[in-house]
């Protein structure tokens, strides 16, 4: 079962973690992780990956940083676009992490 997670922001990259490292254990599960793209600054971005051990991902959406009505459209906008030029019609489950 491939199950697609969403990252973006901080907050996402520390409750993913402990999700990307349980998806070892389980063979029947294909974790497919997504990155916004909408950290300013990359190298933090990058680093976050790194300390939380977290795999580099998947796809990176490449979402600029801007209001925050701009980036949900532009991060609606790639994430439809990836799915219609992927595999992902064949995902069961879509885990998108949020602040709220």
């Amino acid at each position: 079962m491939k199950i697609l997670n969403v990252v973006g922001a901080r907050p996402n990259f520390m409750k993913i973690a402990p999700l990307m490292e349980c998806y070892k254990e389980h063979s029947c599960i294909e974790p497919i992780l997504v990155h916004t793209g909408q950290h300013y600054d990359q190298a933090m971005s990058d680093l976050f990956f790194h300390q939380l051990g977290i795999h580099e991902p998947d796809v990176n959406l490449g979402v600029s940083s801007t209001s925050h009505a701009v980036q949900t459209v532009q991060i609606m906008i790639a994430l439809v676009r990836w799915f219609q030029r992927s595999y992902c019609y064949f995902t069961r489950m879509i885990l998108v992490n949020c602040e709220h």
